[in-house]
């Protein structure tokens, strides 16, 4: 963890070639679906995606797998990410946990135990893939084969697509169920995930091995916010990308004059997502 007093350096942001980003986790359709309507028209790239390199001159996405779907979607040839390395000691890997609503206890157990290859254990086992706490006080143990990162992710996927289908998924970094259920009334179950290295999160792009949409959780010091950059110059098929991040850069230094840019240092909740 950076230490709080530690500045984050200026953001690394450049265009890229889409064909050279590679997510680890699968989008998730109950948020990709709705922001695909809107960036059909939105004019400017709000907050660019966020990569890591991964050798060879391709990059991971480390966040906004569902704003990389969208702009596959949309047919985009270059996209405005962020940089950042894994070893610049500017990353944080963590993990979100899943709320579960809309649903019935009963039905996503029914629906648990018909899961090929998964084996559900009503009790607590630190082993498991994953656990499930049930809001009635139950746990759910889920168990597999988990020898490779195929193999769990596998598995992974496939719990999450139950709930993920049949009822609402919110993430959070609470791992407290007595803080849960009161911010969620309608919650029936909090999903805990194990925890990832770097190297897990590339090995699931270099081999397609998706994680589930909405698990790793990466926390970005000195993260690029609000660019608001246009996606008429992105979508420029005229332009070469050399010079397409030439003018990138000479649009930040005209920001950085015009002091357009701010630096917060702190924490901060954002209540317009």
């Amino acid at each position: 963890m950076i230490p709080p007093d530690k500045s984050a350096p200026p953001p690394d942001l450049r265009i890229i070639d889409i064909a050279k980003i590679h997510p680890h986790e699968e989008h998730d359709s109950q948020r990709s679906e709705p922001l695909l309507k809107l960036l059909q028209k939105a004019e400017y790239l709000t907050n660019p995606p966020i990569v890591a390199p991964m050798g060879d001159g391709q990059f991971v996405v480390m966040d906004g797998a569902n704003r990389y779907h969208c702009f596959r979607e949309l047919g985009f040839k270059h996209l405005l990410v962020q940089v950042a390395a894994y070893d610049s000691g500017h990353v944080d890997l963590n993990v979100w946990q899943h709320v579960i609503s809309d649903w019935t206890q009963e039905g996503f157990a029914d629906a648990l135990d018909q899961l090929p290859d998964v084996q559900v254990v009503r009790a607590w086992d630190h082993t498991a893939v994953s656990q499930i706490l049930l809001h009635d006080g139950g746990v759910m143990s889920i168990h597999g084969a988990n020898e490779t990162v195929e193999e769990r992710n596998r598995m992974l996927r496939a719990v999450v697509g139950v709930y993920q289908r049949q009822a609402k998924l919110s993430r959070t970094s609470i791992t407290d169920p007595n803080l849960i259920w009161p911010l969620y009334p309608d919650a029936i179950a909090l999903v805990l995930f194990p925890r990832y290295q770097p190297e897990d999160i590339i090995e699931a792009a270099k081999h397609e091995a998706f994680l589930p949409p909405g698990v790793s959780r990466h926390i970005i010091h000195g993260r690029a916010l609000k660019v608001n950059y246009p996606f008429a110059l992105l979508r420029d098929m005229q332009t070469s990308l050399e010079a397409k991040n030439e003018y990138l850069q000479q649009w930040i230094r005209d920001k950085l004059i015009g002091r357009s840019i701010r630096y917060y240092a702190e924490s901060t909740y954002q209540f317009d997502e």
